[in-house]
């Protein structure tokens, strides 16, 4: 299994941009190679160690690398870069075996 997870710090942006980036999210999630994907805003949670600074996370499950790598491609996917990265200033990536 591999998890990969993205954060995106985004430039400011109205109320309205900000709903059409999380359906852009929600929308990858049905990519046929993600087993199960989960996105949101920083949760609520307090403590001095978690980084709420985000603005939208990520967190996809992939069957195995060949199934991370189709994603990476997928038509859907080079799409939701191509009409949202103006809105990235900073996106992280971490992946991670499990």
């Amino acid at each position: 299994m591999l998890i990969h997870s993205v954060f995106f710090w985004n430039k400011p942006a109205s109320s309205a941009e900000d709903a059409a980036f999380l359906a852009g999210l929600q929308g990858l999630l049905a990519i046929p190679d993600i087993q199960q994907g989960f996105v949101g805003p920083p949760a609520a949670t307090r403590d001095a160690v978690i980084d709420h600074s985000y603005d939208f996370g990520l967190t996809l499950l992939f069957a195995d690398q060949a199934a991370h790598d189709r994603y990476q491609v997928d038509p859907r996917h080079l799409a939701f870069i191509k009409q949202f990265e103006y809105r990235f200033a900073k996106v992280r990536v971490f992946d991670m075996e499990g």
